[in-house]
C-alpha cells in the first residue's frame, strides 16, 4: 500500500506542474462562475433556486468536458512510460505492475478531484453566499461534485485499459479520442436512430438499460433526474419515468465503469513483457 501511495503522490506532484491540469482547472472554474452568475437568471418564474439551475448547466457541460480532460491526462500513463524507458527503471524497485496501475490511477483521479472541487466548488460557494440555494439544491450540487469525479475516474480507467493494450502513444491517443466520440457523441445518436428505426418498440423494454451501458448517460441520469428541483428545470421528467433507477443503482453503475476497465488494465499490463 505504501508503494501505491508513493506513486500516487508522484503523479499528483507531476500533475500539478502540468499546464494541462492548470488549464483544465481554470476552464472549469471560469465556465462554472459564468454559468452561476450569468446563466441562472430565469429561475424566478420557475420557482427554482439558482444553484439548481447551475447543477443542470454544469451537468450538461461536464458530460462533454470531464471525459475529454480525463482521457487527455491519462492516455499515455502506461505506454508513455514504456516508450520513455521510465517503466523499466520503475520495475527495478520491489513493486508489482498492478501496484503501479493502482498508484497512477489514484494520482490521476486525485488531480481531477482537485480541479473539480476548485473549479465547481468555488462557484457553488459563491452562489450560495449570494443567497441562491436551499438544502435540496445543495444536495444536488454535492452529488454533482462527487459524480463528476467518478465520471472522470471512469474515463481514466478506460484510458488506462487502452494505454496498457497498445505499444505506441499515438495509437493510445487516437483510440482515446475515439472513445470520447463514441461515448459522449455517437452513442446517444445511435440510440435515437434505433428508437426511430424500431418505431418506439425498444423504448419501454430495453432503452433504460441501454443507458447503463454508457457512463456519460449514467452521469446524466444521476444528476438530472434524482432531485425534484433539478428535474423540474432540466426537462428530464419523461426520461425519469422510463428509466426509474434509484440513485444508488446509478452510483453502482459508475463504480462498475471504474472497476472493470481498471481491472482489465491491470491484467493486461501484468501480462505484458514491459
Amino acid at each position: 500500500m505504501s508503494a501505491v501511495i508513493v506513486i500516487a503522490g508522484k503523479e499528483i506532484t507531476d500533475g500539478l506542474r502540468n499546464r494541462w491540469v492548470l488549464g483544465a482547472t481554470l476552464l472549469l472554474a471560469g465556465l462554472a462562475f459564468a454559468l452561476a452568475f450569468l446563466g441562472s437568471s430565469p429561475t424566478g418564474e420557475l420557482g427554482v433556486k439558482p444553484l439548481a439551475v447551475v447543477v443542470v448547466s454544469l451537468s450538461s457541460l461536464t458530460i462533454f468536458l470531464m471525459p475529454l480532460i480525463a482521457l487527455l491526462i491519462s492516455y499515455d500513463a502506461i505506454v508513455g512510460e514504456v516508450e520513455r524507458g521510465c517503466m523499466l527503471l520503475l520495475l527495478t524497485y520491489p513493486i508489482t505492475k498492478r501496484q503501479i496501475v493502482a498508484g497512477k490511477f489514484l494520482g490521476h483521479t486525485a488531480i481531477l478531484a482537485i480541479a473539480t472541487l476548485i473549479g465547481y466548488g468555488g462557484a457553488g460557494v459563491a452562489l450560495a453566499a449570494a443567497g441562491g440555494s436551499d438544502a435540496e439544491s445543495w444536495r444536488a450540487f454535492v452529488t454533482l461534485l462527487g459524480s463528476s469525479i467518478l465520471l472522470g475516474a471512469a474515463f481514466v480507467a478506460l484510458a488506462y485499459w487502452v494505454s496498457a493494450s497498445v505499444r505506441e502513444r499515438g495509437t493510445a491517443a487516437g483510440i482515446s479520442i475515439g472513445l470520447w466520440l463514441g461515448f459522449v457523441v455517437i452513442y446517444d445518436l445511435g440510440l435515437m436512430g434505433v428508437l426511430v428505426a424500431t418505431k418506439g418498440w425498444i423504448d419501454d423494454r430495453v432503452f433504460p438499460y441501454l443507458l447503463l451501458a454508457n457512463p456519460a448517460d449514467i452521469y446524466r441520469l444521476l444528476n438530472l433526474t434524482a432531485f425534484d428541483n433539478v428535474r423540474k428545470f432540466s426537462g428530464m421528467a419523461g426520461l425519469s419515468e422510463q428509466a426509474q433507477f434509484a440513485p444508488w443503482v446509478l452510483l453502482v453503475g459508475l463504480l462498475a465503469w471504474i472497476a472493470i476497465p481498471l481491472a482489465m488494465a491491470g491484467m493486461r499490463f501484468g501480462r505484458s513483457e514491459s
